[in-house]
């Protein structure tokens, strides 16, 4: 046996594995209306009003949390109290009065997402029977908690809802919210819609406080990644992570470069500490023939966009190089994942801004191929995104 007949099959694999993720959002899209047709969900008003913790959690910053707080009391919802709490903040300069807000100081830094809801959770004035989070440089959408309801009297216990830019002042802000549709899009809507969960986005999501201290009562979580934690503990428990594009928080996109590569940084960082939870899942719904499971394993294999597209497009010229048929494969693979990303820009009626800050693709790139370089010691660089004042809206 020949070393060309042993190592072919092995290149072939290779790029396989990679190349399957250029074709999976038009796959996954094509499941979803098949799944839409045979169980269409429909739009049903809430048939009970939940009692609302709204965690806003604040690290070093809090130039932004009178904005936040502001939006969250003009929630057209009266069940709810806010508990914002402001980790290694200097809380001098802020006062809410409103027997809603509950400001919280820890004592000691906490440094952690999941340490600070729960400083709030065993400070609860009452005992509310749904948590949502927010982030320090969210703003809400009037409907936010009854559209939170509905997904909850359909009988699911975790929801994620849209996060939506509310700034697109920049080439950054703007590539930032084109990525975020595209996620939105085939990891949220397109993903439940065939049968599985929403991916988890880190805020504008909510859980019963059940599900969420059996998720992690029993864990100290450091770093960033806690939302990757707890849907694959939910998941895995045979949840499904509702999605609701009508449940919208707005996002303070990333408008500068340094902040890009910071967050990044955190992001890869996460996805290699916690990308090996796929397998397990994809094996449970192997063997327990649970689709939630298995499509949802799935995702959490791909790698970050921008990787798996230099890992393709490298593939591609390796390919081209070798005169082979591989480049045709990979020219076909590239089609479907262009009209796949368009398609996600298209459903999500994305502004112009956006469309017109494609041709900046390459220069994105290049920040998160920098990003991944740094991503080793992400999290003792930052652990929040800082925003300049000027950005503040």
């Amino acid at each position: 046996m020949s070393i060309e007949s042993v190592l072919f099959p092995i290149w072939v694999a290779v790029q396989a594995v990679i190349g399957v993720h250029l074709m999976f959002p038009l796959f996954l899209y094509g499941l979803s209306k098949i799944g839409m047709k045979r169980k269409a969900l429909t739009v049903q008003p809430a048939t009970r009003v939940g009692d609302y913790a709204i965690i806003v959690t604040a690290y070093e910053q809090t130039d932004m949390l009178p904005n936040v707080v502001t939006s969250l009391l003009a929630l057209k919802h009266q069940n709810y109290i806010i508990y914002v709490v402001a980790d290694n903040c200097d809380v001098s300069s802020l006062s809410f009065d409103d027997d809603k807000v509950v400001l919280l100081r820890p004592e000691s830094v906490l440094k952690s997402n999941v340490r600070s809801h729960f400083y709030a959770i065993n400070r609860f004035v009452r005992q509310h029977d749904r948590l949502t989070i927010i982030d320090s440089d969210n703003l809400v959408d009037p409907e936010y908690l009854n559209e939170l309801d509905r997904s909850f009297s359909q009988g699911f216990k975790a929801v994620q809802g849209v996060r939506k830019a509310k700034n697109l002042d920049s080439m950054y802000a703007n590539l930032d919210a084109a990525r975020d549709l595209y996620y939105h899009f085939y990891d949220g809507r397109v993903l439940f819609d065939a049968g599985s969960s929403a991916t988890l986005a880190g805020s504008g999501m909510a859980f019963t406080v059940g599900l969420y201290k059996d998720c992690f009562e029993k864990l100290d979580v450091e770093g960033a990644g806690f939302d990757k934690i707890l849907q694959y503990k939910i998941v895995s428990r045979g949840e499904r992570i509702c999605y609701n594009e009508h449940a919208i928080v707005f996002d303070q996109k990333t408008s500068h470069a340094d902040q890009l590569v910071k967050q990044r940084a955190r992001w890869i960082n996460t996805w290699f500490r916690y990308f090996s939870f796929g397998f397990s899942l994809v094996l449970l719904g192997l063997s327990k023939r649970n689709t939630n499971a298995l499509l949802f394993g799935i995702v959490l294999l791909r790698p970050p966009l921008f990787v798996f597209l230099i890992l393709s497009l490298t593939f591609f010229a390796i390919e081209l190089f070798l005169g082979g048929w591989g480049w045709m494969a990979w020219a076909m693979g590239f089609s479907l994942f262009i009209v796949g990303f368009f398609l996600a820009l298209h459903e999500s009626r994305a502004d112009g801004k956006i469309y017109r800050s494609l041709i900046n693709i390459p220069v994105f790139m290049f920040y998160q191929v920098i990003a991944l370089i740094k991503s080793r010691k992400a999290n003792a660089i930052s652990v929040a995104t800082r925003h300049r004042k000027h950005e503040y809206h």
